[in-house]
């Protein structure tokens, strides 16, 4: 419109609310991620191999979740509340699903196994019904890029403060003869009374500044937009390996460092190790991508965690510290790509507004999210399959050469050979920061912003 003032700066508040969003989101996703597949071998009884199945599937099914769930969030509309922030009313159904995750009792196997898949499968429909909306909602705060890189650094942080959390104060807990159900019993429900109020929070504490009223797209529509954005393909595609890897590494984790190592304590001081690494590389990051631009800093992330994963791989048992090094180096490379990649994503749907002129931030958002969910299958799968390969054992004392070998494999090559892939994929990503910048101004003259 005409004559319409500039978006203003986002109040602290908002970039708050915004993080707290994140908080909630891995108050399920990284307790999942981190305890789900110890849970299923150690505490539940189900085989590293049917495991690695149950997870892979519901990987798969999870990213089909995120693709309708864009499409629903597009397609929404309130006047009170926006397009997206409404979805996070219903914060509280993912949460509560992540109790009956963790909350499998005595069963017959076959029983055991089905109460696996229906919990665990409706946990992933529940979650992208509010994690979609809420990536998506980053995109209609604000244009202005240093808005967004705050509202990126505010999601890594939320993730971050959740994340450390576990690695500090639970992750330790897990012995070999720990009461694994008990504490995650606790830990979930726990979860889903905070987390529930702090989806709350966000929704009601943040506003969509951007229209909410954006044509609803027929899925041909939204499939043309999609197959002109060159940009998000890129980025989806080597988002999908950069999430494997991660998956990978953080699912591993545990068992290498109780099983390989020896030194779970040492998850306390990893977990703490990637609070620091990445509130430095979140006052760092900004100022390289102002020199370099956003792919440079994403592929230079991509080969700092490689590196760090063959040195995981190939460190002695008795050479503790040079692995923890490894993984340092894997975490600083992990936490700038994350940091990068929503805004990188927000960048993706003013390409496909100046591209196609519309503008499908749900849609863009559930692509980037169902394919790192697949990556996530992948991962989550792959991870337990190495366990399984190398015959490992739930609850022994000590593992067989080959088991150690398979988490080695888990926790640092297998992470460092796709992270290279991914790195190779980003370097055809064509958007670079001037000329997103252009293409932002063109939109604007389009709408008479000035």
């Amino acid at each position: 419109m005409a004559g319409q003032a500039p978006l203003k700066r986002l109040p602290v508040i908002s970039v708050a609310a915004y993080g707290a969003g994140d908080i909630a989101n891995s108050m399920t996703f990284a307790t999942v991620g981190m305890f789900l597949l110890v849970y299923y071998t150690d505490v539940a009884g189900i085989p590293a191999a049917a495991a690695g199945t149950l997870l892979l599937l519901g990987g798969l099914f999870n990213a089909a979740a995120d693709v309708f769930a864009g499409r629903i969030a597009d397609r929404n509309s309130s006047r009170r509340f926006g397009k997206f922030r409404p979805f996070l009313l219903f914060g509280a159904a993912p949460l509560a699903l992540c109790v009956a995750v963790f909350h499998i009792h005595a069963l017959h196997p076959a029983g055991t196994l089905a109460w696996a898949y229906v919990s665990y499968f409706a946990y992933c429909l529940a979650y992208s019904m509010v994690n979609v909306p809420y990536g998506a909602l980053a995109g209609t705060l604000s244009r202005n890029p240093r808005d967004r890189a705050r509202l990126a650094s505010a999601r890594t942080m939320g993730g971050l403060a959740t994340s450390a959390f576990l690695g500090i104060f639970i992750a330790p807990q897990f012995q070999n003869d720990a009461d694994i159900r008990s504490i995650l019993t606790a830990l979930t429900i726990g979860f889903a009374v905070v987390g529930t109020l702090l989806y709350l929070f966000t929704a009601l504490a943040t506003r969509e500044q951007l229209p909410a009223s954006a044509p609803r797209l027929t899925l041909r529509q939204a499939r043309d937009t999609l197959v002109r954005n060159v940009p998000l393909q890129v980025l989806c595609i080597s988002s999908l390996f950069f999430m494997t890897a991660n998956v990978v590494t953080n699912t591993a984790k545990l068992f290498y460092l109780r099983d390989v190592l020896g030194r779970l304590d040492l998850f306390a001081l990893v977990a703490g190790a990637q609070v620091v690494i990445t509130l430095a590389l979140a006052v760092i990051t900004p100022r390289l991508v102002q020199r370099l631009g956003k792919r440079c800093v994403y592929i230079s992330g991509g080969l700092m965690g490689a590196a760090g994963g063959i040195i995981v791989f190939s460190a002695p048992e008795d050479a503790v510290w040079l692995a923890v090094a490894g993984m340092f180096l894997a975490l600083a490379g992990a936490a700038a790509v994350s940091i990068l990649m929503w805004a990188l994503v927000a960048d993706t749907v003013e390409y496909g507004e100046w591209k196609t002129g519309h503008r499908t931030d749900g849609t863009n958002y559930s692509l980037l999210a169902s394919t790192r969910k697949v990556g996530m299958a992948f991962g989550g799968g792959l991870a337990a399959f190495a366990l399984a390969w190398g015959g490992y054992e739930s609850g022994a004392t000590a593992q067989s050469p080959t088991a150690a070998l398979g988490i080695r494999v888990a926790a640092g090559l297998a992470p460092a050979v796709i992270l290279l892939v991914a790195v190779g994929i980003m370097r055809w990503y064509p958007l670079t920061d001037d000329a997103h910048a252009r293409l932002v101004l063109t939109i604007q003259e389009r709408s008479g912003v000035r």
